[in-house]
């Protein structure tokens, strides 16, 4: 399994722009996915929130129209559900998220990245 950092990022977040810059400012560049243009699969959904380790309720952006207008506060919704709904709209994904081998972060806020870079 490959070390070089990936960034899922969408440029129009200051967040995630701010995520970035701080990787850049400590030499890190890394691979950057444009989640919203390519949409991550399944498997790697599943990865990313395992190395998370956290549940994929937890990576939903609960202020997003589609949140509210999909019902994702339905409790009853299992992971597999939630996952596919996150694929087939990824502007409910939270983001940035660095990936750095087994390990990813949530920048949120943005200096988090900076806890797997060496």
């Amino acid at each position: 399994m490959s070390d070089a950092p990936t960034l899922y990022h969408n440029p129009r977040c200051s967040k995630s722009r701010a995520a970035l810059a701080l990787l850049r400012e400590q030499g890190v560049e890394p691979e950057i996915v444009e989640y919203l243009k390519t949409p991550p699969d399944a498997a790697t959904l599943k990865s990313v929130i395992e190395k998370l380790g956290i549940r994929p309720r937890d990576l939903l952006r609960t202020g997003e129209a589609e949140y509210r207008e999909l019902g994702l506060k339905d409790a009853e919704m299992d992971d597999e559900a939630l996952i596919q709904t996150m694929i087939q709209h990824p502007q409910l994904i939270e983001r940035p998220i660095l990936v750095v081998g087994d390990q990813a972060r949530l920048g949120r806020p943005p200096e988090q990245v900076l806890e797997i870079v060496s």
